[in-house]
């Protein structure tokens, strides 16, 4: 008989595996596929200042070619408790809707795709190549420890991915309305700037960092990186916090901190628009300017052009709902940044619209439909 959907996500869910404890999500996850003829392995992993991660991948079969699922069973703080419809680690379904921290966000997609390769196997028997799980711990964490150094590690071990799909909830308000093929590149960037501390009576004797952060800042806000590209929206700049440490009202700051990232499409690399944030803060600061800026890449930008693999998702959404997604690169990040350096990848799962919110929540017919979804995609991918 095949698996229950529903069953397994709330199983899941009632794991509390907060970033980055496995909470016993991974040892069930691991255990429902091995009763389905999968190979297991686990891989831990850790790094200096970082919490030890756990992660797994499973693969049925050993041919050609390779569908692979890429996911998270790690989850977000659960905030406010006492704010929550009921206990977020509870799973409890009312009025059609299953709550619980992860329902979203992704605990109900990896349900509904070990279900449809229960149903395949049940239908189908063995596919003509393999299908594997790609899951890590380490997602809604620093990535550092998952996703990122799996797949490294799999290549190693002579492991090779054909196609993915990445199961975060991709979908604004309605089941099947939209498909990620692409994500935007991340950098979060920390500017200082160097002045001289002084009395605000004799500014002439000092330099003043906070006049020097406010003009750079305003020239960086004002930029224009791009007006979008064929697939992306226009890449964007936000100012996350201004920091002077100022207590008085009578020095002038010798030091200002800022913050602020920026969202990039794919008309550029990390590199090159760090170097452009050089030349900014230069013409604005002043070619003296005494500043340090620390930038940190999330990820690049990519995108899986429209064709094969989106073709497959959309035709099996056809197929079950009746209606054909939107081909979107909007939203945040997500593991396919480290994926898509190994095989063709998108993203595609629930209704994203409570994730990481309390009562979290996801419709259980949804889960059921996404089930019947992903089996379709298996159908066609392996005719």
């Amino acid at each position: 008989m095949a698996l229950d959907p529903i069953t397994l996500a709330q199983d899941l869910i009632r794991c509390p595996s907060v970033t980055p404890v496995e909470g016993g999500a991974l040892d069930l996850l691991q255990s429902t596929l091995e009763e389905m003829g999968f190979k297991c392995t686990r891989l831990p992993f850790s790094e200096e200042g970082e919490d030890d991660v756990d992660n797994l991948y499973a693969r049925l079969g050993t041919a050609e070619p390779n569908l692979c699922f890429a996911g998270h069973t790690d989850v977000v703080p659960v905030g406010q408790e006492d704010l929550w419809s009921s206990h977020p680690f509870h799973a409890e379904i009312h009025e059609g809707m299953l709550y619980g921290r992860g329902a979203s966000d992704m605990k109900g997609a990896i349900a509904s795709w070990v279900a449809a390769i229960s149903s395949f196997l049940e239908e189908l028997g063995t596919p003509n190549g393999s299908i594997s799980l790609l899951i890590t711990g380490d997602e809604e964490g620093p990535s550092v420890n998952g996703t990122v150094k799996m797949l490294p590690a799999l290549a190693a071990m002579g492991e090779k991915l054909d196609a993915c799909i990445t199961g975060e909830p991709t979908n604004p308000k309605v089941l099947g309305e939209m498909i990620k093929i692409g994500r935007r590149g991340s950098v979060n960037s920390y500017l200082t700037i160097h002045g001289v501390q002084g009395h605000v009576g004799y500014p002439h004797l000092a330099d003043n960092a906070a006049h020097r952060l406010v003009s750079i800042l305003k020239g960086l806000t004002d930029w224009e990186i791009d007006q979008g590209s064929d697939h992306f929206q226009p890449s964007t700049l936000a100012v996350s916090t201004i920091d002077i440490g100022n207590p008085t009202t009578n020095i002038i700051p010798g030091i200002a901190e800022a913050t602020y990232n920026i969202r990039f499409n794919d008309l550029h690399s990390s590199e090159t628009l760090i170097e452009k944030m050089h030349e900014l803060i230069k013409e604005f600061g002043g070619e003296d300017v005494n500043y340090e800026l620390e930038c940190k890449v999330s990820g690049e930008s990519f995108l899986t052009p429209p064709g094969q693999l989106s073709d497959l998702v959309s035709d099996a959404c056809q197929e079950v709902l009746g209606i054909r997604p939107e081909l979107s690169t909007t939203g945040g990040t997500s593991d396919s940044r480290f994926i898509k350096d190994y095989c063709p990848v998108l993203d595609f799962g629930l209704v994203g619209q409570t994730m990481h919110q309390v009562d979290e929540c996801v419709a259980v017919d949804d889960i059921v439909k996404l089930r019947d979804i992903y089996a379709h995609i298996m159908k066609n991918y392996f005719k």
